[in-house]
């Protein structure tokens, strides 16, 4: 079974043109998409619960009554825990205690100094009191991302964290229900799509507003969260997977098939790329794809997603890898090299970056301990994976003696009877001490 997948050389004269339109994804939704989300927010926001049962009636083929048969509570969330696989259950805790560990080095202190007139000023630090978190549910099974989500909420500090999960035919994974007991999510309610985005954001009779909402979903999910930013933060608004693999020709070629087949059997939107600096080896890995194939469960997805958005690209030397990678900006960037930490000083933008030949992308998936919630469609270039700071806000902290405000009060006069802004200056006059 061979695989269509682009090879682009960087010797091209077309090269640069050529993959800056294979790695670009405009994700937006169409009008028919957009209207129906807004109508759906519209709806949640005016009629609260009873917004949430029609629409999740009717969108997850579901036949409640009543919002409390959408609400689940830690007892049942703790009933799930006990009822999974031990081993699975063990998988959940070992991967859970490694994400804490990890964002517990992401902690913010608040700091203050103090100048020598006796002025202080600093930064306090507070962690957000409450937040959303949406995991795709139904048959879908994505614990991982309720852990993702949720444990660097709990390190910050979050008071409350509300877990959104549809139950389409009124399916639910007991895993995710597991996951979100290890993680401490408070409650959970089985809506999913606009409508849940909706709940987060405006708020119910039984849903409470929240500060953020993090946590991927499809392209109604998606738009609703574009729709509601501003009454509600925000993590990101996340396009297809990707990984961009960089090797030296010196990995086994089965390895590096099926780390790119990692991805692309996420969706036929999600994209997988190899750079190389040897033809033979890019060959190599071809035969691999072709042969590895037909083993996968999802070759189907695997296939269409290499044909749509893959590539093997031949660039000149370590160099130009470089800097092919770094105009890419991927989500996932694996560097399966010999010396993977002479290169870091070279990568710009990536959202995660894996060094060397045995770290798969998939331990970043799951277990290895930073999140896997990544900046997406070259946004590393201005973004950073999700943390605990982003569930911490900041306040600044001023503090002017008697001393401090005259002698500051008198730049301020200038600066604000220069900008025309007359109160502002003699606010801050008042406060100068006169001889």
């Amino acid at each position: 079974m061979a695989a269509s997948i682009a090879k682009l050389n960087s010797s091209d004269a077309d090269f640069l043109a050529t993959l800056d339109k294979l790695t670009a994804w405009e994700g937006v939704s169409n009008v028919d998409v957009e209207q129906t989300v807004a109508e759906i927010l519209r709806q949640v926001r005016t009629q609260g619960d009873a917004a949430l049962i029609d629409t999740s009636n009717r969108f997850d083929r579901r036949n409640c009554t009543s919002i409390e048969e959408f609400c689940l509570g830690a007892d049942q969330l703790q009933t799930a825990l006990e009822t999974i696989a031990p081993e699975t259950r063990k998988a959940l805790e070992t991967a859970a205690s490694r994400i804490r560990e990890y964002h517990s080095h992401q902690l913010q202190d608040s700091w203050q100094y103090q100048e020598a007139d006796g002025t202080k000023l600093g930064q306090q630090i507070t962690p957000l009191e409450r937040v959303g978190i949406y995991v795709p549910g139904g048959k879908a099974s994505y614990p991982s991302s309720v852990l993702m989500n949720c444990i660097p909420a709990r390190v910050a500090g979050v008071e409350e964290v509300i877990m959104m999960v549809p139950a389409p035919d009124n399916e639910l994974s007991p895993i995710v229900l597991a996951a979100a007991a290890i993680a401490g999510v408070d409650r959970v309610f089985t809506v999913g799509g606009a409508q849940a985005i909706a709940a987060l954001a405006y708020g119910t009779e039984s849903v409470p507003r929240v500060d953020k909402i993090v946590g991927p979903g499809n392209i109604y999910v998606a738009t609703a969260k574009r729709m509601v930013f501003g009454s509600v933060g925000l993590d990101m608004i996340a396009g297809p997977s990707e990984i961009l693999v960089v090797c030296d020709g010196k990995t086994d070629p089965d390895w590096i098939a099926m780390d790119l087949f990692s991805q692309a059997e996420h969706d036929e939107d999600a994209q997988s790329i190899l750079i190389a600096w040897n033809a033979e080896y890019i060959e190599a890995v071809q035969e691999s794809i072709d042969r590895l194939l037909p083993e996968m469960e999802r070759r189907d997805i695997i296939a269409q997603s290499l044909a749509n958005r893959g590539a093997l690209i031949l660039v000149a030397d370590a160099e130009e890898a470089v800097t092919v990678c770094n105009r890419i900006a991927p989500e996932h960037l694996e560097l399966s090299v010999e010396d993977p930490e002479s290169w870091l000083p070279k990568i710009r933008h990536a959202g995660a970056i894996f060094m060397g030949r045995h770290t798969s992308e998939a331990l970043g998936d799951y277990c290895a301990g930073p999140n896997h919630v990544l900046p997406t469609s070259a946004t590393s270039r201005f973004s950073s994976p999700l943390g605990v700071y982003d569930f911490q806000k900041r306040s600044s902290v001023i503090y002017c003696s008697e001393q401090g405000a005259s002698e500051l009060g008198k730049v301020a006069s200038v600066l604000g009877r220069g900008e025309s802004l007359t109160a502002h200056a003699r606010s801050a006059e008042y406060r100068i001490k006169t001889p």
